[in-house]
């Protein structure tokens, strides 16, 4: 059996700025028919910044669908046909006030594949130098420096509940401890 599933009509509920939202009409493996909401999302990007004394940059913002402020990494979406690594090097100057002197793909993740597009790009940035740009005018961020064994122990004790930045940490610290990350810091 193929697993795979056609799509066979498709209705739009809904198109804003960030998602639009689809009911798709299915063709199942075995001939049968389903109905599949799909958000469709154009995809985005999330950082690690790591300084050379093994401290990490994170952002609390307030999300609403939490309905608490969450502590991550920065991240935001792709612009329509912007290359994942600009729009890193973007975004962490927007939301960090930081400029990678080396910005390194760590792999990536869909968010939630059962009823969204969304892939988002994971990055590793070192040798960081404060640089800023003007972020989004709707968008209101606490800048927050620790050490990266403290971020694993908020992980470790479940205090840490964004899915992008436990994965993009964890995957961090798997590449530290395999010596493809080398920083001449605390984290050596």
């Amino acid at each position: 059996m193929v697993l795979q599933e056609s799509v066979l009509h498709t209705e739009t509920i809904y198109e804003g700025r960030v998602v639009n939202l689809y009911l798709e009409t299915v063709c199942l493996p075995n001939g049968a028919e389903a109905v599949r909401e799909v958000i469709r999302h154009g995809g985005a990007v999330a950082i690690v910044p790591l300084h050379d004394d093994g401290q990490i940059t994170l952002v609390r913002q307030f999300r609403l669908p939490a309905g608490t402020a969450l502590l991550e990494i920065p991240a935001g979406t792709l612009e329509p046909g912007e290359d994942p690594q600009d729009c890193a090097i973007r975004e962490l100057q927007e939301e960090a006030g930081l400029y990678p002197g080396r910005l390194t793909r760590i792999g990536g993740i869909f968010l939630a594949p059962g009823y969204s597009s969304e892939y988002i790009h994971l990055f590793v940035a070192t040798d960081l130098r404060l640089s800023t740009l003007h972020g989004d005018d709707d968008e209101f961020l606490e800048v927050v420096r620790m050490p990266f064994g403290e971020v694993l122990e908020l992980i470790d004790r479940g205090e840490m509940e964004d899915a992008k930045t436990i994965t993009a940490v964890l995957r961090t610290a798997r590449l530290i401890a395999g010596g493809e990350i080398v920083l001449p810091g605390a984290l050596r």
